[in-house]
């Protein structure tokens, strides 16, 4: 009998029923989504930063010395540490170099050419054999292969045969080359403790090639000699879960000390893994933790939507209530009926919710930047995602429950008294908003101060903070329950308005809202909380986006910047800048030097860039600086140098000049690229001296030098003794060239101009803010400062809050590069060097495909749109985005479906006063007239309001969830960027649709009428 009796009392209210079940599946489908969003992208985010992972960010090493007697011993050990370390037993390669060994036919040499011997285990699966085969173990005669570069520079050639000593080890070895290779990517990561295998060649105080590459058993046989042996340990990480992340970190953490208590004291262990993957964790609790907001948002939404749909099922109820308790039905009875009857709405939903969530997540991955990041959300229904499930509905049941328990222990006549009185709310009488202002706030101030929603907990690990992750959620509900106390005063000040006026419906529905405030006040807060956090999830999607955009042009600087020695082999120092800045798409270049100094005993980074290309590629975000890009450009040229340009295209120089005692001399040439390199003239002798420099060996072997080149000035060292160097002549390509007098008298380091170098003034520079508080400077001032530890005076021409290419709190200082320069030749110093290039290309994409055919120019590339778009496609850090649409989504169909019962509702209860209406001559159009104006004011003051509490939650809220993908503070500062085109658009498609429901109920009920009319 009770339950028939739920279901015929279920059915008495469908439409109440149905908007309950809609409003439950909802909430449980959208939160087991989200739920399953959350762990399905921290799984991606960290499967995605493994597979990306470099070598150098995932290998492992250990090192130690080791004799062929000693290195089984430790092999073994290493391996099983290796093995017990990682969960999946990594790949392991052992890696040795010999002690040094003589070129042959150079014993009796002082100074001799060296050869060295290693080993490196798969050798062949990382090189490509030129001629020969690669070296086998065994025989008379050891076996090697040479790579290819220091084939070259050596002679050697498959087949020859020599015989070399040991520097240390004196007996001789034979060798017989069998094999020339060339490493697949000479230049690669793997390779960069490895510098004499991937050049061939290392010159110092004694020039080294090599090395000779031995099977591992003959190294071992014939090389051990107390030489240090390499384990490297390359693990595949790419099955990896969150909760395996700080595990794995303590173990690899671990490893030395391991290997000293199981007898290898010499072992060294080292790897940047540990570090990685306890930041990567952190990444991932954050992330996690950020996705609980928009969560926690939905959460008081559905709560919201249920609680009015249970209180109009429970007004609908009341008087049925009432006659109940008179017939004897007690509260244990009447509580069962509520609750069963919830139960039969709720279980459903929590049955089906996972099943349903899958495919919703379908969706979420046709989001741009979820298909971009090339993650693939495909979760299945577990224990977990039904846990959630059936707690939500569980939830759900109780809130639809409680409104009809609230009103279980009034009698009839309690009852018809309540009807249709007024005043405050309860919440508003109790003051509660006002409480929960005071908590939100506090959450809010917390979110600031910490800057994301995880903080230390007493055990000293990380956890995410319930009252900062519910801050976002209670600042919207705060502000919408606050807006409630603007309904009565609104709604009376719309009746005055209104009654001044002939017109009956506008008249009519504002009074009508007046006498009722509290019947259109939660609708009200329904729909000023989903529009609140539909337009704080587009901001905070925006705002994400363009932080991503902001933090790519903030560290490359530029459209594309190139960083590696300033010379080399291949390209030298007058070499780079022309292979540079004829890559494709390039248009405007600059050479740079980039480096830490110490400005006035503050570690700072020195930039020097030319000024006057700043306006093309400095990329300076307009709200760091007080001063625009093009005004610093022009404030920051000061005092240059003269040239000498040599004429036409000279390949070699000489100078002819007069000394009467030693005296070391450089000199300093530029080329037409504006880039400056000093060069060594030796140590001239007393009389007449006679120097001739290779200019083309300043371009390098492949490179080329941009002409004209210009001759800046002589640099003397300090001689032993006073010395007196004259000019007496000046060559190019056997060519006179005139120059004007030059006279030297140094007793210290000096500098001669050879075209006018002035006595510059104060250098001007742009300072880091919180470099110019540490130096006491403000814009327009000049004053003192120690730039490596040598004093000169700035004026300071501009104030930036960060610099381009500095991370958070980096002090750094900016100047022209010319300028600089020309400070260091008149202080007799050699010029800096450029250690990077800036360039601006409207599609960076040719210029780094063709840098990539280039792996011997040494350098790296720092592309801006490359560099967006992976910060883009991190899922750690595009999480949030997912959840956020799936919240906005949920958060409209909720507040739709809220207003459309609300409003049916209230229409169907009209129908009796529009009746007495109509009897009083009240025509069809102007009743329905009140109807669209009652509704109109809700619709009006939800969106208003709602708009307005976005803004003030986004400012509050937003900059402070934008986290970079390691879950660390965003450099340049986050911009709270809110769309507001797109912002009007989804308003105006809100109120369109909310108004097609009350035009459709309006018909219904003209229906409706005309149908009773006709009845009687």
């Amino acid at each position: 009998m009770r339950g028939p009796l739920i279901v015929k009392r279920a059915l008495s209210e469908p439409l109440l029923l149905l908007a309950a079940f809609g409003s439950i599946l909802l909430a449980t489908t959208t939160l087991v989504a989200l739920t399953m969003y959350a762990s399905s992208i921290a799984d991606a985010g960290v499967r995605r930063t493994m597979e990306t992972a470099s070598y150098r960010q995932t290998a492992a090493t250990v090192s130690a010395p080791v004799t062929a007697e000693t290195f089984p011993k430790f092999d073994r050990s290493v391996r099983a540490e290796f093995a017990r370390a990682y969960t999946r037993p990594p790949a392991v390669t052992t890696s040795f170099r010999s002690d040094s060994y003589v070129m042959p036919g150079q014993d009796a040499q002082e100074r001799p050419e060296l050869l060295r011997f290693g080993s490196y285990d798969g050798l062949d699966r990382h090189a490509k054999l030129v001629s020969g085969s690669w070296p086998h173990a065994g025989g008379d005669r050891v076996e090697a292969a040479i790579s290819l570069s220091a084939a070259s520079a050596t002679g050697f050639k498959a087949g020859q045969e020599f015989t070399t000593k040991g520097r240390l080890d004196p007996r001789p070895v034979t060798v017989r080359i069998v094999g020339v290779f060339q490493l697949n990517d000479p230049f690669g990561e793997r390779w960069a403790g490895e510098q004499l295998l991937s050049r061939g060649v290392e010159r110092g105080e004694f020039t080294t090639y090599g090395p000779l590459m031995v099977a591992r058993e003959t190294f071992v046989a014939r090389f051990a000699t107390s030489v240090n042996a390499t384990w490297t340990a390359v693990p595949d990480l790419r099955t990896l879960t969150p909760a395996q992340l700080r595990p794995l970190a303590g173990a690899i953490d671990q490893l030395g000390a391991r290997l000293k208590a199981d007898g290898c004291g010499s072992c060294v262990a080292a790897s940047r893994l540990p570090e990685i993957l306890t930041q990567l964790d952190t990444a991932s609790l954050v992330a996690r933790s950020t996705m609980l907001i928009p969560v926690l948002q939905l959460l008081l939404l559905a709560a919201y939507a249920l609680m009015l749909t249970a209180r109009l099922l429970a007004d609908h109820r009341r008087m049925e209530v009432a006659l109940l308790r008179s017939r004897g039905a007690g509260t244990v009875r009447l509580a069962v009926l509520a609750g069963g009857e919830a139960l039969l709405v709720a279980v459903p939903c929590a049955v089906v919710a996972p099943f349903l969530g899958p495919p919703l997540l379908a969706l979420v991955n046709l989001l741009p930047w979820i298909r971009a990041s090339g993650v693939r959300l495909a979760p299945s229904a577990d224990l977990g995602t039904f846990l959630v499930s059936f707690g939500v509905a569980l939830a759900a049941a109780v809130l639809l429950v409680l409104p009809a328990l609230a009103g279980a222990r009034r009698t009839y006549v309690e009852e018809q008294a309540a009807r249709g009185r007024g005043g405050r709310g309860l919440i508003e009488r109790a003051g509660a908003d006002l409480a929960l202002l005071v908590v939100a706030g506090l959450a809010i101030w917390q979110l600031q101060r910490y800057g994301a929603p995880v903080t230390a907990t007493t055990a000293g690990g990380l956890g995410i903070d319930p009252l900062i992750i519910s801050g976002p959620a209670l600042a919207l509900l705060t502000g919408g329950m606050l807006g409630l106390r603007l309904v009565p005063r609104v709604s009376k000040l719309a009746e005055r308005v209104t009654s001044r006026r002939p017109a009956l419906a506008p008249a009519l529905g504002a009074w009508q809202v007046s006498r009722r405030p509290l019947k259109y006040a939660g609708p009200a807060l329904l729909l000023t909380m989903a529009i609140a956090i539909g337009i704080v999830s587009m901001a905070t999607a925006s705002t994400w986006r363009a932080s991503q955009a902001d933090q790519a042009r903030h560290q490359a600087g530029a459209d594309l910047r190139l960083s590696g020695p300033p010379d080399g082999p291949e390209l030298g120092a007058l070499g780079r800048g022309t292979a540079f800045t004829a890559l494709p798409g390039v248009t405007a270049y600059s050479p740079g030097f980039r480096g830490q100094t110490e400005v006035s005993g503050e570690s700072a980074l020195l930039l020097g860039l030319d000024a006057g290309k700043l306006g093309e590629l400095f990329h300076l975000r307009a709200d760091l600086s007080a001063q625009p890009v093009g005004e610093l450009s022009r404030a920051l040229v000061g005092d240059r140098a003269g040239k000498l340009d040599l004429p036409g295209q000279p390949s070699a120089l000489t100078l002819r000049a007069e000394a009467d005692g030693d005296l070391p001399l450089r000199l300093v040439l530029s080329d037409a690229l504006g880039v400056w390199r000093d060069v060594s003239l030796g140590v001239l002798r007393k009389g007449e001296n006679r120097i001739d420099v290779d200019l083309r060996a300043l371009a390098g072997r492949t490179g080329k030098i941009t002409y004209p080149l210009s001759l800046r000035g002589l640099v003397a060292g300090a001689p032993q003794s006073p010395a007196n160097l004259t000019l007496t002549g000046l060559s190019a390509d056997g060519r006179e060239v005139a120059t004007p007098p030059v006279f030297m008298k140094v007793t210290r380091p000096a500098v001669a101009g050879l075209a006018p170098l002035p006595k510059p003034g104060p250098l001007p520079v742009v300072l880091t803010a919180d470099l110019a508080a540490s130096l006491k400077l403000a814009v327009g001032q000049v004053g003192p400062a120690s730039i490596d530890r040598r004093v000169l005076q700035v004026k300071v021409v501009g104030v930036v809050d960060s610099m381009p290419t500095t991370p958070a709190g980096q002090k750094a200082v900016l100047a022209d590069w010319g300028t600089l320069q020309t400070y260091e030749l008149a202080a007799a110093q050699l010029p800096r060097p450029a250690t990077e290039w800036w360039l601006a290309a409207g599609d960076t994409a040719p210029a780094v495909k063709a840098l990539q055919t280039r792996p011997e120019w040494d350098v790296t590339a720092l592309d801006q749109r490359r560099l967006a778009a992976e910060l883009r496609d991190d899922p750690l850090a595009s999480g949030l985005q997912g959840a956020l649409m799936l919240g906005f989504a949920a958060a409209l169909v909720f507040a739709t479906l809220g207003f459309l019962v609300n409003a049916t509702v209230a229409a169907r209860e009209r129908m009796g006063e529009f009746a007495i209406l109509r009897a009083l001559g009240v025509s069809s159009r102007q009743m329905f007239g009140v109807l669209a104006v009652e509704q109109a004011f809700v619709i009006g003051l939800s969106l208003v309001a709602g708009t307005g509490l976005a803004v003030a939650v986004g400012v509050l809220v937003v900059p402070h969830i934008v986290l970079t993908g390691q879950a660390s503070a965003v450099t340049p500062g986050v911009v709270l960027d809110i769309p507001w085109a797109a912002t009007a658009a989804m308003l105006a498609l809100v109120a369109a649709v909310l108004l097609a429901i009350v035009a459709g109920l309006a018909r219904r009920l003209r229906g409706q009428h005309g149908q009773l009319v006709e009845e009687r």
